[in-house]
């Protein structure tokens, strides 16, 4: 059996990197008596696989990860057990079955994410009222090419944004959009702010970002129609 865990991952656990929440679930899932399926060779591992880890420094409502079982309790006793194991900074929100096929891993089927970004005082300059900030994203959405200098490993290159941008807004301080993640075309939030923050002439660094991840999504749509679903409403669950 294959189950979806989705988690938070808050506070001062953002400090946290990928590797490092992954040992620690391991370990929380050690204590909670999981009975979880290794795999073979010399050096057998859990068979586990993060959807689209986090990067050092954001905080996230919808972390999750596809875990193998060889035996499963129901998804809220499953729920209580690892929450018992968790620090302060990460909770367990569900346990869901999923298929247990490639295909259906969250680390190939995620398409995008939403996103909250904040930007630290200072950066807007003063006098930039929240209607004016709309005004202006509602100019920068307006351009039907974004481009912005992508760092690779054979160097940077020049690529368009735009399409990659699903919504994007402001209120009350806070830059909401919906991106597009991924494998093929990943967008970075602070990509997308930096692209619009330079649009102002204002260009802003990673640390002048608040960045919290507020869902992922798989992308059901069919001809070219986009329909986005949670990772978490694509498992069932377990009674």
């Amino acid at each position: 059996m294959r189950v979806r865990i989705k988690f938070s991952k808050t506070g001062s656990m953002k400090y946290i990197g990928h590797l490092d929440v992954m040992r620690y679930f391991q370990k929380a899932l050690r204590r909670a008596e999981f009975h979880t399926s290794f795999s073979g060779g010399f050096s057998p591992h859990m068979i586990m696989s993060f959807a689209a880890p986090l990067g050092v420094g954001l905080t996230s409502d919808a972390e999750y990860f596809d875990l193998d079982l060889e035996e499963a309790e129901s998804s809220a006793v499953m729920t209580e057990k690892l929450n018992r194991q968790m620090a302060p900074g990460f909770r367990v929100l569900s346990v869901r079955e999923i298929p247990a096929d490639k295909s259906s891993k969250g680390m190939t089927l995620v398409a995008a994410a939403d996103y909250d970004v904040r930007l630290r005082d200072g950066v807007l300059p003063a006098g930039a009222d929240e209607s004016r900030v709309r005004d202006a994203l509602d100019g920068f959405l307006s351009q039907s090419v974004i481009r912005i200098l992508k760092k690779t490993k054979k160097g940077e290159r020049e690529i368009d944004i735009r399409p990659l941008i699903y919504s994007m807004a402001y209120q009350n301080g806070v830059f909401s959009m919906t991106i597009s993640q991924g494998s093929t075309d990943n967008l970075r939030p602070e990509q997308a702010i930096g692209a619009f923050t330079a649009f102002l002439g204002l260009p802003a660094e990673k640390s002048d970002l608040i960045i919290r991840r507020k869902e992922l999504y798989a992308d059901l749509g069919t001809d070219g129609e986009r329909h986005l679903v949670p990772l978490e409403d694509l498992g069932t669950v377990i009674e």
